[in-house]
């Protein structure tokens, strides 16, 4: 495929250095080499790390992370998803239990919840996702959760089995606008994203909170971002999360631009407009970032661990 023909005849990847607002600190404090043994110890798998989040030091600090269960290998292949692709081999009954129990001694206050595409299985991992709910719920009874999920191939069944178990907040990411679906999200179609999360809103009987995010970068247009907002209002979705794209690797697709500070404020604005609750929108925003602050906290951490914001 060509993909600077699908981006569009006029876009070209830029070669310029990233502006200086993307200067984070290096991770490497005592809390984040804390919780990456005991992540290490239970032999667990993060999306901070497999995805190479530029976040991953200033929010293992706080004491947060998103962890992601169902392995570490993916059976698609997105265009700006650093996690590996292949054939899995997962196979862990008890990772379920492990996650939980990791939580609970991290002391998480909201916990994030995500996984590789599981298109192998037949139920596409959701009996894995349900029993790790359960498990938080039991662990860590005052943490609240957060489940972003893939698009279970817009079957209802495996999404019926996550939502039965309500949590508080479900989560699935459309990632890009409409037009670069065919070369940023191969397997995946807009409208599929759109069925899910209109779906989790009613299968949630209004008790679940429903959240997206998408990403800048990539030859997108500003109209383009909020017509697509439009649709994700549409479609009930309560939490919106913007960031810029940054290209993990030479393999992965190039950045067409970096958006500027006061342009993600123009998308904030745009988007608070059309109804969102609430909306998290900069150049170092991921879906997971400062997840806690995007929805009400009304119960304390537990465990030994417990000092996120």
């Amino acid at each position: 495929m060509d993909v600077l023909k699908v981006l569009g005849p006029e876009v070209r990847p830029i070669r310029e250095r990233k502006p200086p607002w993307f200067k984070v600190p290096p991770p490497g404090g005592e809390r984040y080499r804390e919780l990456t043994r005991l992540i290490r110890d239970e032999n667990l798998h993060t999306v901070c790390q497999e995805a190479a989040c530029p976040n991953v030091g200033e929010c293992w600090e706080r004491g947060t992370a998103t962890f992601m269960i169902l392995g570490d290998t993916c059976t698609r292949r997105c265009g700006f998803c650093n996690v590996k692709t292949g054939k899995p081999t997962w196979n862990d009954p008890l990772e379920p239990a492990r996650v939980a129990r990791t939580i609970a001694r991290m002391g998480l206050r909201h916990a994030v919840i995500t996984s590789v595409d599981r298109d192998d299985l037949p139920d596409k991992g959701a009996r894995i996702w349900a029993a790790t709910i359960r498990q938080v719920r039991r662990q860590a009874p005052g943490c609240k959760i957060e489940c972003l999920t893939p698009d279970f191939q817009g079957q209802e069944m495996p999404l019926a089995t996550v939502l039965a178990e309500r949590p508080d907040v479900f989560n699935h990411n459309v990632e890009v606008v409409p037009r670069l679906y065919p070369v940023a999200r191969r397997g995946s179609t807009w409208q599929r994203s759109l069925r899910v999360l209109r779906n989790a809103k009613s299968m949630g009987a209004g008790e679940v909170v429903t959240k997206s995010g998408l990403m800048v970068g990539l030859g997108e247009t500003h109209d383009e971002m909020v017509a697509a907002f439009s649709d994700l209002r549409e479609a009930g979705v309560q939490v919106l999360t913007v960031g810029q794209y940054l290209r993990p690797s030479e393999r992965h697709l190039p950045v067409v631009r970096y958006w500027h500070p006061d342009e993600f404020k123009a998308l904030e604005g745009a988007a608070y407009a059309l109804g969102f609750d609430h909306i998290a929108a900069g150049p170092l925003v991921r879906s997971s970032y400062h997840a806690d602050e995007h929805v009400p906290q009304d119960a304390p951490g537990v465990g030994p661990l417990a000092q996120a914001g």
